[in-house]
């Protein structure tokens, strides 16, 4: 692997190409890389090249970027390594128009680089940077990939190959007035500070029980807060369970808030509850406290990096609980979850304090 050729700042750059699909968590993951760049090249037009929820979240917000494009099926990039259906006419069409945009730098904060890299190498920039793990193509500057790091740090490393630094680590997002009237026609503004609870996540195995999303939701309720439960659609079984489950009463908003809506709603909360999902990052990114379900290696990469507003509940079993399989090996198929066995007292007890800290409002 060649070694970059320092990481001094790049002369003469009015336009940068980021590429980061993937999911919602993995685009709060760069927020404090993009804030760098911005910071280091404020006269630059930066643009995200991203998937469509990327693109849906970061359209009419101006920070930290000024455009979003989303990337075409792409193995890979903009889909799995398989089973993607890529149209070629269609790549190289927006490989043209990408190497019009004539880009002084693009960065691949999306991986390894085995894909992404020489996705990044056809934009026609004239510097390139990223993360190459071992076989992946080169970058113009590379910085080792190695899976076990924190995603924040990993996407400040390749910011810095280009001489953007920060001594900020935490995400944020601005919050727009759109966000805040979808969230309010959804949950009005009234006393008490408000909660949100999300029991969903991308991977089942990551999903905390819904009687215990309940009791949490019963002890924070019981405090005075009023209980939001927050999802999509095919979280539908999983908040059914949660606000029957409840005691006291709960705002059942499944499938009722787009993403705007959700960061607005988010934004209002002085704690979220949640299984490490994209939610969880988000909620954090506009400034509410989090409490925080993780399967323990999965904290290694996604943990936030600090506690005073944010306090992480680990499991930290280590092999499946149907058929005892290591989880470490490849994977054995069962779909049971792995952070079932997080005490409800550390999540409650977590959540509870946090909501009786006088600097998480939630009145927004």
């Amino acid at each position: 692997m060649p070694s970059p050729p320092g990481s001094s700042l790049v002369e003469n750059v009015l336009k940068i190409a980021v590429l980061r699909a993937g999911g919602l968590g993995d685009l709060i993951f760069t927020l404090p890389a993009l804030d760098a760049l911005r910071e280091a090249y404020p006269e630059a037009e930066m643009t995200l090249l991203g998937g469509p929820l990327q693109t849906e979240l970061l359209s009419g917000r101006h920070e930290p970027i000024a455009r979003a494009i989303t990337v075409p099926p792409s193995t890979g990039v903009n889909g799995p390594d398989t089973g993607v259906e890529e149209d070629e006419e269609e790549l190289e069409r927006f490989f043209e128009r990408m190497r019009e945009e004539r880009f002084d730098l693009a960065l691949q904060m999306h991986g390894g680089g085995g894909y992404s890299n020489p996705f990044v190498s056809r934009l026609g920039a004239r510097v390139t940077a990223g993360a190459q793990a071992d076989g992946a193509p080169s970058l113009d500057r590379t910085v080792p990939y190695v899976y076990f790091q924190s995603e924040i740090l990993r996407y400040l490393e390749v910011a810095s190959l280009v001489g953007a630094r920060t001594a900020d680590l935490e995400p944020r997002l601005v919050v727009t007035g759109e966000d805040l009237t979808e969230a309010r026609n959804a949950v009005p503004e009234a006393e008490g500070k408000l909660v949100a609870l999300h029991p969903g996540a991308g991977d089942s195995r990551r999903r905390w029980p819904p009687e215990k999303f309940a009791a949490v939701g019963d002890a924070l309720a019981k405090a005075g807060a009023r209980v939001a439960v927050v999802g999509v659609e095919e979280d539908r079984a999983l908040i059914s369970g949660i606000v029957d489950a409840m005691e006291h009463e709960a705002f059942d908003l499944c499938g009722r808030l787009s993403l705007k809506g959700l960061t607005g709603l988010l934004s209002r909360c002085a704690v979220a509850v949640s299984n490490d999902s994209g939610p969880l990052h988000l909620a954090g990114a506009v400034g509410a406290a989090t409490v925080g379900i993780y399967w323990g290696p999965n904290f290694i990469n996604a943990g936030p990096p600090n506690r005073v507003r944010h306090r992480p509940a680990l499991s930290w079993r280590s092999s499946c609980p149907v058929c005892g399989a290591t989880l470490f090996d490849n994977d054995c198929g069962h779909a049971a979850s792995v952070v079932g066995d997080v005490p409800v007292d550390e999540v409650m007890n977590f959540a509870l304090e946090l909501l009786q800290d006088p600097t998480t409002t939630g009145l927004r």
